[in-house]
């Protein structure tokens, strides 16, 4: 039997003392008709198929209009973000599944990743999908698009070429403002008394190998090189336990900072010293997933430093943001040597779920 509208049995009100009791009569009599309405709509017995693909049908209608119109945008937002997920995994899917192997089975073949890659190339492959195996393939997609197309970049000339991995998608320029990390450059600028005094201190000892410097090129008198000087506190993600005990408020100030890599050989950190007249021939940083965050210390005027055709200059006591994955050059004329504290920071563009992949595929322990 099926009600209509005309055969519900509304009760009579008239305006006045009893005309809110009648609205909440008329409306708890409408209630109880949709719910009728929708009962009438459950899949009788012998008919669940078709019952499940009306309801399937309905839940598929309702997910692609976004439930109501508020949240168009961001259905839409989901759904492409789906589709692209699906399209990623469904490329991993490629595997004789009668031999028993899953979608996670790393493949180097041909037609999932190129033959010519580099066997760097084929072992972040490798750590990726093993990754994925142990977390989960979702957000993932720029990080496997990367590495297919690595070969494609380094094979042409390009102002920015990382040779070990890109990332792409990323909105990038040589030089970003001081809002892409705020927090971090207001903690260096804050300490960079501090982190002054303990630089001097460590260089009155001299530059040498056992007073933990790793020199790049010839030193000359009172303790100047003419090349470069590097005084490391993180090395391609490893603590230089003995440099950081020396330089403990420096040390703790870098553990501060909110984006600093300090989990994969990607991050580094440690003074930078530059001796007069060195110069520093075109070359590309390994990856666009980082920013090197220059503090100025010891600045001269006749120091310039050109990333993707674009020169500027140091200030002491400022940081510096710098995309070295872009083609760079270093000239330094003056006569006093030219010192920053350099350490690396995260991509602002790069996701927290790609942040983590990238710990574990460049993990120092790989």
């Amino acid at each position: 039997m099926h009600w209509s509208m005309s055969t519900l049995p509304l009760p009579p009100y008239e305006l006045g003392i009893h005309s809110l009791s009648g609205l909440l009569w008329t409306l708890l009599l409408l209630f109880l008709w949709h719910c009728y309405r929708m009962g009438s709509d459950l899949p009788i017995p012998g008919h669940t198929h078709a019952g499940k693909l009306k309801s399937g049908s309905r839940r598929s209608m309702m997910s692609r209009s976004g439930i109501c119109a508020g949240t168009k945008c961001s259905a839409r937002s989901k759904l492409l973000r789906s589709d692209q997920i699906t399209t990623f995994i469904s490329m991993e899917t490629e595997e004789d599944e009668d031999q028993g192997q899953g979608y996670l089975t790393p493949v180097l073949s041909h037609a999932l990743f190129p033959a010519q890659a580099s066997a760097e190339a084929k072992k972040l492959y490798a750590a990726l999908q093993e990754y994925a195996k142990r977390y989960s393939w979702v957000g993932m997609g720029r990080i496997h698009k990367g590495l297919r197309e690595q070969v494609r970049l380094n094979d042409h000339s390009a102002i920015q070429k990382p040779h070990l991995f890109f990332l792409p998608d990323v909105p990038s320029v040589p030089f970003f403002p001081r809002d892409a990390h705020r927090h971090d450059i207001e903690v260096l600028e804050a300490n960079c008394p501090a982190i002054l005094d303990e630089f001097q201190a460590i260089y009155q000892r001299g530059i040498d190998s056992k007073h933990g410097w790793t020199s790049l090129g010839p030193k000359v008198h009172n303790n100047i090189t003419q090349g470069q000087a590097v005084f490391p506190l993180y090395s391609a993600g490893v603590c230089v336990a003995g440099n950081c005990r020396s330089c403990p408020c420096t040390y703790r100030t870098i553990l501060s900072l909110r984006t600093f890599i300090s989990s994969n050989s990607l991050g580094s950190a440690g003074f930078w010293l530059l001796g007069p007249g060195a110069t520093l021939g075109s070359s590309y940083g390994p990856t666009n997933t980082r920013l090197r965050c220059h503090l100025g210390l010891q600045t001269p005027p006749l120091c310039e430093l050109v990333v993707g055709g674009e020169p500027q200059c140091w200030a002491e006591g400022h940081c510096l943001l710098v995309d070295d994955s872009f083609l760079h050059t270093l000239s330094h004329k003056d006569a006093a040597p030219r010192v920053i504290l350099s350490v690396d920071l995260w991509h602002p563009n790069v996701a927290a779920a790609e942040r983590q992949a990238l710990d574990f595929m460049f993990s120092p322990d790989i």
